[in-house]
């Protein structure tokens, strides 16, 4: 029973391997947004944008069965997700972002170079001004609702079982532009990205030598979307859909090719 059990095991490792379903062995795939993102046609004249902040606002924490774990649900760095958004946009020919996340210690460093020239008797310890953001783009990770939807299929038959089950999550991103000279929300979009979760396996439950042994086997796999690479699908789609509502408002314009403008036109 024992080498049974080996040699099952055996072969269900060796069918992942030829799967390439292993964890030493990872596949990644690009994401359709941030393609979709860095094909977009440029803009004609780059807006200065700042990020200060881009928040977890949901206040969902992980959940583990019998123990407390004080590790949030979402990503606490998605303003960094946010600003990798932004100069990726058409190949980086879409926003000039400044750095606001870190502005003390660009502060404090352009402190140290002023004192250091003076100190030395450069010819100049001025340094030029720091380049000011016409928008500020704010928001947050407003929504991460966990099973919206679950389900799930099975069947036995003389001792022989498999299943199959699945959970879908979902996250929201909330994203709009300030101006900085009046303080107007000029743009605001709100996007969603689905987290899909699944598990199939298959069991075997047989009593030998009237009913003194038993023999179960048990094998199955599952397969969770990654919850940071869904908030960043849902930045960049946020990005994407901020781009086009502020070129339908008039407040900048993309550089559509000449074909391309052609085909809008006419529709």
């Amino acid at each position: 029973m024992i080498s049974l059990s080996v040699f099952i095991s055996g072969c269900a490792a060796k069918n992942l391997y030829l799967n390439g379903i292993v964890p030493e062995d990872p596949v990644v795939n690009a994401i359709p947004t941030f393609e979709a993102l860095r094909n977009m046609p440029p803009a004609t004249v780059m807006p200065v944008v700042a990020v200060y902040r881009f928040d977890d606002k949901t206040g969902q924490r992980k959940q583990v069965e019998a123990a407390a774990l004080f590790s949030m649900a979402v990503t606490q760095g998605a303003e960094t997700m946010l600003i990798d958004a932004l100069k990726s946009a058409g190949g980086g020919k879409w926003f000039r972002v400044v750095e606001r996340v870190g502005i003390d210690n660009l502060t404090r460093e352009r402190q140290i170079v002023r004192s250091t020239r003076q100190s030395y008797n450069a010819e100049t310890s001025d340094l030029a001004p720091l380049l000011f953001a016409g928008m500020i783009l704010e928001g947050g990770i407003i929504g991460y609702d966990t099973n919206i939807e679950t389900g799930g299929v099975g069947a036995r038959y003389l001792g022989l079982g498999a299943s199959a089950r699945y959970r879908k999550d979902i996250v929201t991103v909330s994203l709009r532009a300030v101006s900085t000279m009046t303080g107007e929300i000029l743009l605001n979009v709100q996007t969603s990205k689905t987290i899909l979760s699944a598990s199939n396996g298959f069991d075997v439950f047989k009593f030998v030598d009237l009913d003194t042994r038993l023999i179960e086997v048990e094998n199955g796999m599952t397969e969770n979307e990654s919850v940071t690479r869904s908030v960043k699908s849902s930045i960049e789609a946020a990005v994407v859909a901020l781009i086009k509502q502020g070129d339908t408002r008039k407040y900048w314009e993309i550089n559509y090719p000449d074909r391309l403008k052609k085909d809008i036109t006419n529709e």
